[in-house]
């Protein structure tokens, strides 16, 4: 056994010691359930990425045990870290604690000390990716999660008011199977409620001419070619560098603003206040925050930046914005304000957006969801489609009615992703406050299964007899004083 074994084992004790002394996790309290005969869980988390994980491990922190993690990866590729996230490190501080849900064992730091040591951490700058991966699936073995790797969920929908059934296939077997669930959360990441976005006359040109930055994208082929990057966020830099990094002939960013964003805004605000104090803002108040950060837009790394610019064939097109896009002797031209040019591969770093119709999960549940658009309209010059398109969340992530009492099971199916930043603020798709989420969420789950429980939990309540005194731990005076008074009145 090596050194880094030896360490990470020592590391595993110290947790399990200290799960101990915190009484974690605590006894099992929800009554099962059978619907027809099958078993039902008490909460399907569909993803197993970082938010899937965290939600699986806040609920077992509250002694909700019968829960199943559903992921279409195999095991070790869950989220974006080692697929097609492309930078080298997380943006995150290393410090920063992530998804350890206040326990200093199972911190990223600990884990590498515990391997490393102290020496390796004060030199590390930021965390490697692959690094960051590696963390992840030691915190999912240490916690013992209930993950289903290769398994794509296929539907879903409501059977009563109370429960819900998800259909899914799994990717070794090919079998289709059906489960229920009293909740289900979708920890489905940056796409979680639709996915990649490209203008629409991208689709119209033949697919082997261009790529999302979220597509599995073969940078080997792209050597000696001509590339352009569409955007000027962290996936643009990232995905022009390894196109670069991988003999690209010539690398161009395409980038509609004048000047880059230079000013991460949320991250100057960042403070406990605002993971715990934003669901408290009024809905004019939280639209005009989101909307703030959005049109200051969040810079691209430094590092990333930089791994672009030190390569001489990556070149920067600022104040340049593309209108169109057409195939043209073996090659595409990209009309531009400032003319057109020709490249043989495009990569569109162009984010994602909502659209609920490219969500098999939610197809049966959409038409019944509540959008911001629904409920709030801003102030004339503050309008924000991707803000009106956000979900408009509970304060349990849970999806709400468009029209009250339309789809009752609704309340059931709950947000973990990027898209509920609006309503939640940044707790369900980025590192820093991912625990702060968890919690929330798994408290309000805790909340809901037991006041649905609540005629069983009285129940057991008044069937519960077993006894703290004895009766032989006092003598009854009042006898004593029945017979005093007797005597003296005698």
């Amino acid at each position: 056994m090596n050194q880094r074994q030896i360490g990470l084992e020592n590391l595993e004790r110290r947790l399990a010691e200290d799960l101990s002394l915190l009484e974690l996790p605590p006894k099992e309290w929800v009554p099962h359930s059978e619907h027809e005969g099958t078993w039902v869980h008490d909460v399907v988390i569909i993803g197993a990425g970082m938010c899937g994980m965290v939600a699986a491990a806040s609920l077992k922190m509250l002694g909700i045990f019968n829960v199943i993690c559903l992921d279409r990866a195999p095991e070790g590729l869950e989220g974006p870290w080692i697929t097609y996230a492309r930078m080298e490190t997380l943006r995150s501080p290393k410090q920063l604690t992530g998804p350890a849900l206040g326990l200093p064992s199972l911190t990223f730091r600990a884990w590498y000390v515990a391997q490393f040591g102290q020496s390796a951490w004060d030199l590390l700058g930021k965390i490697p990716k692959d690094q960051w991966m590696e963390y992840l699936v030691w915190y999912r073995k240490v916690l013992g999660l209930p993950v289903r790797n290769e398994v794509t969920v296929t539907g879903m929908a409501p059977v009563t008011e109370d429960l819900i059934a998800i259909d899914a296939t799994d990717g070794e077997s090919g079998s289709n199977e059906r489960m229920y669930a009293r909740h289900v959360v979708l920890a489905t990441g940056r796409d979680g409620l639709g996915g990649s976005y490209v203008p629409e006359f991208a689709e119209r040109i033949d697919h082997r001419f261009w790529a999302h930055s979220a597509d599995d994208i073969d940078f080997t082929a792209l050597a000696g070619k001509r590339v352009a990057v569409i955007g000027a966020g962290a996936s643009a830099m990232d995905n022009a560098a390894t196109a670069l990094e991988a003999g690209a002939a010539a690398v161009d960013m395409i980038i509609r603003r004048r000047e880059m964003p230079r000013v991460n805004k949320f991250t100057g605000i960042s403070s406990q206040g605002v993971v715990q104090g934003f669901t408290g803002l009024s809905d004019t108040w939280k639209w005009k925050f989101m909307d703030y950060v959005l049109n200051a837009q969040t810079p691209p790394p430094r590092d990333s930046t930089l791994r672009v610019s030190r390569h001489p064939n990556g070149r920067f097109f600022l104040d340049t914005a593309m209108r169109s896009m057409r195939q043209e002797d073996g090659a595409v031209v990209v009309d531009t304000n400032r003319g057109e040019l020709a490249y043989d591969f495009v990569i569109f770093a162009t984010g994602f957006r909502v659209n609920l119709d490219r969500r098999p999960e939610l197809v049966n549940f959409a038409p019944f969801i509540r959008f911001w658009q629904d409920t709030f309209k801003p102030e004339a010059g503050a309008q924000n489609g991707e803000l009106a398109t956000s979900p408009y969340l509970g304060r349990d992530f849970e999806f709400l009615e468009k029209v009250p009492g339309s789809c009752p099971a609704l309340r059931l199916v709950h947000c973990f992703n990027y898209p509920a930043s609006l309503s939640h603020g940044k707790l369900s798709g980025d590192v820093p406050a991912v625990s702060d989420g968890g919690r929330r969420l798994a408290q309000g789950i805790a909340r809901s299964l037991f006041v649905a429980d609540r005629e069983t939990h009285f129940a057991n309540l008044a069937a519960y007899e077993t006894p703290e005194l004895l009766g032989d731990e006092w003598t009854d005076s009042a006898a004593m004083l029945g017979r005093t008074i007797e005597g003296a009145a005698e």
